[in-house]
């Protein structure tokens, strides 16, 4: 591994990748603002937004630290018969389909507390479902090509695979919520 432990080494590798990163967070801020009337429409989705994008982040950085630290232990396969890999890609998924209709109901609890609701704890539950699930399958996607770039080019994946998922999820919760807002509202 090409990375040292040291601050000079850490900042060269990771500089580029959070610069470019910042770049990709304005593109999910101007998605974001194209959003806008919907959201204050229905305040249920503007209480949806940084949950939903923040729990994506959170399952692909927990699959993102055990691949990391399954390279670390060199036991580390992308074949795709390796059942480790598959196993831990699967539980992903499974972990989204678990929180995500509790984000929903509890966004939509939120709200009717607060202010009132003008979307049903259906539709509410039925967007925040299926944009979690997308959103796990995404993240599994770009935490597996994540680290399998960071192994060919003999980077750390501690120092920029998380990073990555993170703020690739950010963006893509953005987007993906928006898509299942136009189909199920």
């Amino acid at each position: 591994m090409a990375t040292e432990w040291t601050v000079r080494d850490i900042t060269r590798a990771m500089l580029p990748v959070l610069l470019a990163l910042t770049l990709v967070e304005l593109g999910s801020g101007l998605v974001l603002g194209s959003f806008e009337s919907q959201l204050y429409r229905y305040p249920t989705l503007l209480a949806l937004v940084p949950v939903t994008i923040g729990t994506a982040g959170n399952l692909g950085s927990i699959l993102a630290a055990r691949l990391s630290t399954a390279f670390h232990l060199g036991t580390l396969s992308f074949d795709p018969t390796d059942e480790e890999l598959a196993g831990n890609a699967v539980a992903t998924v499974a972990l989204s389909v678990t929180i995500f209709p509790v984000v929903g109901v509890g966004a939509w609890l939120l709200t009717s507390l607060v202010g009132g609701t003008a979307l049903s704890v259906w539709t509410v539950l039925t967007v925040s479902l299926a944009s979690g699930v997308v959103l796990a399958v995404l993240a599994v996607a770009v935490t597996l090509a994540a680290t399998y770039a960071a192994y060919r080019f003999e980077l750390d994946p501690d120092d920029v695979v998380i990073p990555l998922v993170t703020n690739s999820c950010d963006v893509l919760g953005v987007v993906v919520l928006f898509a299942s807002v136009q189909i199920f509202v």
